[in-house]
């Protein structure tokens, strides 16, 4: 993959697509991600507000929060970041390079997002 992944909100969504361009292609996912949350934020306004206000929602890849651990952190995958930018109406903006942590504002649970399958195949 390569570096900052971007896309902006006021973009329509891609058509047309073969499922190997939307998942393989150089992306790997995140922008379909993103695209899956611009829907579900339509579809679930209240999930969408949970989201807006911080909070790292269940959804369908690793890094959402159900509920605080002792750990009280965890690994999660970009395409959940990506997802939830799309989720909350934001541009997507992912740097792969990078792992970008957030924390849940509903249970303090702390949340790093990378593209290493070692620190999130267990999670």
């Amino acid at each position: 993959m390569g570096n900052r992944v971007f896309r902006s909100f006021r973009e329509p969504r891609r058509a047309g697509l073969s499922w190997r361009e939307r998942w393989q292609g150089d992306d790997k996912g995140l922008i379909t991600s993103w695209e899956v949350g611009r829907e579900l934020r339509s579809k679930e306004p209240e999930l969408a507000r949970c989201a807006e206000n911080g909070e790292l929602p269940v959804l369908a890849w690793k890094g959402g929060v159900e509920k605080a651990t002792k750990k009280g952190e965890k690994f999660g995958v970009l395409c959940y970041l990506a997802q939830w930018q799309g989720l909350k109406g934001e541009d997507l903006d992912i740097d792969p390079s990078q792992e970008p942590v957030k924390i849940c504002s509903r249970t303090g649970m702390r949340v790093t997002f990378t593209a290493d399958i070692a620190k999130y195949g267990d999670a």
